[in-house]
């Protein structure tokens, strides 16, 4: 026998297995699943039922007009082609790499998918009780989740289980650029309060968590990876970016949230709660997507190189 034939390129080309079905696997994806179900519930009884959320989420929502100007045209102008970008960006992509790459299967999950998390999020926002008064002057009509982040994060959610896994870490940072840019913009035009964008990001991560691993078992003849170096499209500079981001983001809504940390006397007169606001826009959704990066990988590397 030959070296090639015993070694351990041989043992990984013969590893047949599919890459969701290992024990770990499955309880990472579960728990990710629970976690972000979790994390949502927490959102909405935090800054819809208790007095300091109101106070963020609306302040938030009411300091982001200082801001406004070219900003805000250019916001809107954005959100005004949101829809369709989105549908045209995830359809090119998704039919694209279906019919070149004939992953049939995968692209049903991904859109059956991207269709379910953009009717869970219509559906919360008809179920869920309006906000009560705790003190704050707020718009009782519930706008949690967002609609048009929940939009974007799938569609670029939906790309991002369609492409083998040394383009993910690049379609992660891509799509998720995308959504956290729409969240924000809905900020900045008023349209939606910080916690709306959050929740819609986990409405998103608790569906297509299941759908990825569901992908994961089905393509496992091109859901393998072949390392951070093996391909441009997965370098570590790709999940590396957004992780200064979400380091970057945290310390901007510490810092802008230090009255209400420390127990100060809060000042209403400032802009300090929309940064606060979009700062916990962007560290939430730049940390989803590198979740996603490393879960993904993880699950994929288990297997040896992928096919294109």
């Amino acid at each position: 026998m030959s070296f090639h034939e015993g070694g351990p390129r041989a043992a990984q080309q013969k590893d047949t297995r599919s890459p969701g079905t290992g024990a770990g696997t499955v309880a990472l994806f579960t728990l990710a699943t629970i976690m972000c179900l979790l994390a949502l519930a927490a959102t909405y009884y935090f800054f819809v039922r208790t007095t300091t959320g109101q106070f963020i989420d609306e302040s938030a929502l009411v300091r982001a007009d200082t801001i406004r100007g070219r900003a805000g045209r250019a916001s809107t102008e954005f959100l005004d082609w949101l829809p369709v970008t989105s549908l045209v960006i995830a359809a090119v992509v998704v039919l694209f790499v279906t019919i070149v790459r004939r992953r049939w299967t995968a692209a049903g999950i991904a859109v059956a998918a991207c269709m379910l998390a953009n009717l869970a999020t219509q559906l919360l926002k008809d179920w869920l009780p309006v906000r009560p008064y705790r003190g704050v002057q707020t718009l009782e009509l519930n706008s949690l989740p967002s609609g048009h982040t929940t939009l974007a994060a799938s569609a670029a959610a939906a790309v991002f289980l369609m492409v083998s896994p040394r383009w993910r870490p690049l379609a992660g940072f891509l799509g998720g650029t995308f959504a956290v840019a729409s969240g924000v913009s809905t900020l900045i035009n008023q349209w939606h309060r910080p916690a709306d964008v959050i929740a819609a990001f986990l409405v998103v991560a608790a569906v297509m968590l299941p759908a990825g691993w569901l992908v994961l078992r089905t393509g496992k003849d091109w859901n393998a990876w072949d390392g951070d170096g093996g391909h441009w499209a997965s370098s570590r500079f790709w999940v590396l970016l957004p992780g200064i981001a979400v380091v970057v983001s945290a310390a901007v809504a510490a810092y802008a949230l230090r009255e209400l940390i420390l127990g100060m006397e809060v000042t209403d007169s400032t802009s300090s709660y929309f940064w606060a606001g979009a700062a916990m826009i962007v560290g939430t959704g730049h940390f989803a997507m590198v979740a996603a990066v490393w879960l993904f990988s993880w699950a994929a590397r288990r297997r040896g190189p992928a096919r294109r």
